[in-house]
Order: C-alpha cells, then structure tokens, then sequence
C-alpha cells in the first residue's frame, strides 16, 4: 500500500491482471473461466485499480442495446478492497466507467444501489452522479 494508484481498462488479453486481487475487491474468489468470458464479451467492461500490479478496486458494466434508442452503460459492479477505502478510488473507477460509456456512444450511465448503502452513495455523489426517482426494483433471484 504504497505506489500510486493507476487505473486500466482490461480486454480479453488481460485476464492475468485479476490474478493477484486484494481480499474484498470482488464479492468472492476470482474464476478463471468467468474472467475469460466476461472480458471476451464485447458488451462487458472493467476497468481496474492497480496498487503496484495488486487489484485494490474494479469496476465492471454492461452495454445495453435497445432496438429503437441508443445503447446505455449499466454499471454492474463496484468494489474497493477495504485498506484502500476513503481515497477516492471508487469515485475514479466510476468517472472511468462513465467515460467508456461515452466513447461507446451510450446515451447514459446508471447504477442502482440500496438507499441505506452510505459508501456507494457517497461515492457516486462525488463521482457526479445523480439520483433518480420514480424507480422501483423487482427481482426474481431470491437473495
């Protein structure tokens, strides 16, 4: 914990990137055959915090095509390892991801979050974010 932060927006060749992450970063263990899908896709994106060649944080999206407006970038995925929490990475990796989301010719970004989640609200405040209303959520997974 101690070089400088660098960011890198990883493609199909870099899955060895994810191969020395810090505990907490992900929600659980890295999967090689997950990696190499996910990167192959050309609709997935990742954009990573590297402390040295440690991943300390990453962000992960999805291009979404609808078939009468333009594509939209669904930020998936947001995790900070936690001795690397309040310096401003989280709010990096979104600007980050909101940058490819313009490259990529999506006409927006979104994110959904829990209301009582402080730290990813916190974070997307700072990274320029702004909260919707109207929304409600359903899901079918059961956790």
């Amino acid at each position: 914990m101690g070089e400088e932060i660098t960011f890198r927006r990883l493609g199909p060749p870099d899955a060895n990137v994810l191969e020395a992450v810090a505990e907490g970063t992900f929600d659980g263990p890295v999967r090689a055959d997950s990696t190499a899908a996910f990167l192959a896709s050309p609709d997935h994106e990742m954009v990573v915090a590297l402390d040295g060649v440690l991943v300390v944080g990453m962000i992960s999206g999805v291009v979404y095509w609808h078939p009468d407006k333009l594509p939209e970038l669904w930020v998936a995925e947001l995790g900070v390892a936690g001795p690397w929490h309040r310096r401003g990475i989280g709010a990096e990796l979104v600007a980050a991801m909101v940058g490819i989301g313009r490259l990529r010719g999506c006409r927006g970004v979104w994110v959904l979050t829990d209301d009582d989640n402080a730290p990813a609200l916190a974070t997307y405040r700072k990274a320029g974010g702004r909260v919707s209303s109207g929304h409600v959520m359903f899901d079918w997974d059961g956790e």
